[in-house]
């Protein structure tokens, strides 16, 4: 194995690009493993599939998300640019991206807005 399936992902986020693979049969697979080796991008769009509202003790609320991507996976996120109570099971979003967090180098990480202004 030349690179990690991890270290794709990351080139990829740094482009701003929501990359996932497909496996032999051509399904989607997220979070990249070994053993695909197909890669494509996403268009960003999805529909909230699940949503809560995390209080931390000693920080602000925010929505943890499961966000279904169009193209056939899910996956774990927040929505940014709305209140963490106003995001709804069925809501669709669109991807954006925020700065990565700890080291330097660390790539931005997807989060998701309402695909409608205003909403």
């Amino acid at each position: 194995m030349e690179r990690s399936p991890a270290d794709v992902y990351a080139e990829h986020c740094r482009r701003h690009e929501l990359a996932y693979q497909l496996d032999a049969d051509g399904r989607p697979v997220f979070r990249p493993r070994v053993g695909h080796d197909a890669w494509r991008i996403s268009a960003g769009h999805g529909t909230i599939y699940a949503t809560a509202v995390a209080r931390p003790r000693d920080g602000a609320a925010r929505s943890v998300v499961l966000v279904d991507l169009d193209e056939g996976f899910r996956m774990m996120s927040t929505v940014v640019g709305i209140a963490p109570e106003d995001v709804t099971i069925g809501m669709r979003v669109r991807l954006a991206w925020r700065d990565g967090a700890g080291e330097d180098d660390a790539p931005p990480v997807p989060v998701f807005e309402p695909a409608e202004k205003g909403a």
